[in-house]
């Protein structure tokens, strides 16, 4: 079996997949939802697995894969259990289970066919609604989780051999053929704290407050903005604790020059390289942000729309929150949906004051 789930009674006896299918909904199996309805003919409804409602005989009940089908078929949605919502709950209810089936994968790298064999549904029905609710496809997400368990075991395993085999890969080789763009470093410079890794900063005033900037040798790996140099500082350190870290304000006075012009509203465009880990939804997310124009704003949902994830709001909103480079990349050029702020790293009288000088500037 590749994947190891937790439900169990998923994989108890059962004759055929309708008789798997009748003993989730007599069970009102929240699990199944979205992986199939229930239609029932004396009534004309069909409703989810996990409906309320009271439990019709087994031969008036027929099984269709989504509400389109039974639709089709001359049956309506039952009001009670939320079928109202058509195929937005059938998703919600289908990615919710390939999620937790991922996550209890632990080691294995199941593939989208197993894990639509597992879940009875189509691969490409699996992948439109993942990628649809959360922004990125299931390979994506599978790849996130093992590269976090990575990291966590490169932090406590003996050896990087050790950890990458805790992490679930079958050999070092793509580990280390992903690790530039994702750890940003080799897996062994990882373990080490940062061990070997050169990074220097400067901190400098701004119109903003105290402003951090940080550098490797391929690009800006940090923007910071505080009130002090300590916080600052302390934060910038956390990450790699064993690397080089050292003042380099020499080294980032034209850095440092670009972005307190940029900040002060006499350089609308802002395009220095960036050094940071991400995820491939970040970068699209990023770039995203880099492309609104200078003075504009868009929000959280029209953001989604533009990486072609209309559904994956909340994942654009953890995007911009995990950015390491503010201003580089203009997470605060993000509102939500009705004009106000939102959130802001670096704290909304910032952010808000930010978007007033660009919005006056770019008059």
């Amino acid at each position: 079996m590749i994947l190891n789930v937790s439900a169990k009674r998923i994989e108890q006896p059962a004759r055929t997949k309708e008789d798997r299918y009748w003993q989730a909904v007599m069970a009102r199996d929240h699990g199944f939802d979205g992986r199939f309805v229930f239609a029932v003919r004396s009534t004309g409804v069909y409703c989810r697995p996990s409906c309320p409602a009271r439990r019709p005989r087994r031969e008036q009940v027929v099984f269709y894969a989504a509400s389109e089908a039974a639709e089709k078929a001359g049956f309506r949605a039952c009001r009670r259990c939320g079928n109202h919502n058509g195929a937005s709950v059938e998703q919600a209810g289908l990615v919710k289970s390939a999620v937790h089936a991922l996550q209890a994968a632990e080691t294995n790298r199941p593939t989208l066919a197993a894990l639509s064999k597992h879940l009875e549904v189509s691969p490409d029905r699996l992948a439109r609604g993942f990628k649809r609710l959360t922004g990125v496809t299931p390979r994506d997400y599978r790849d996130a989780q093992q590269l976090s368990r990575l990291k966590s075991s490169l932090r406590t395993s003996a050896n990087v051999a050790a950890a990458v085999y805790d992490a679930g890969f079958g050999s070092s080789r793509a580990v280390y053929e992903r690790a530039q763009s994702q750890l940003g470093m080799t897996p062994g410079t990882y373990r080490r704290g940062g061990e070997g890794m050169r990074i220097g900063y400067t901190i400098v005033d701004s119109t903003l407050g105290r402003l951090l900037i940080a550098a490797t040798e391929r690009g800006v790996c940090s923007v910071c903005l505080g009130d002090s140099d300590a916080p600052l500082e302390k934060a910038l350190r956390e990450e790699y604790p064993r690397a080089a870290i050292d003042r380099d304000s020499a080294g980032l006075e034209a850095h440092a020059r670009r972005i307190r012009e940029h900040l002060s509203g006499r350089v609308p465009t802002l395009d220095l390289p960036v050094d940071v880990q991400a995820t491939a939804f970040q970068w699209k997310v990023w770039q995203a942000l880099r492309d609104i124009p200078y003075g504009e704003t868009r929000s959280y949902s029209e953001i989604a729309r533009a990486v072609g994830s209309p559904r994956a709001v909340r994942a654009v909103g953890h995007a911009c929150a995990t950015n390491r480079v503010a201003v580089v990349i203009p997470c605060h050029r993000a509102v939500r949906q009705d004009g106000s702020l939102g959130g802001y790293r670096w704290g909304l009288e910032r952010k808000q004051a930010l978007l007033d000088r660009e919005r006056k500037k770019a008059q």
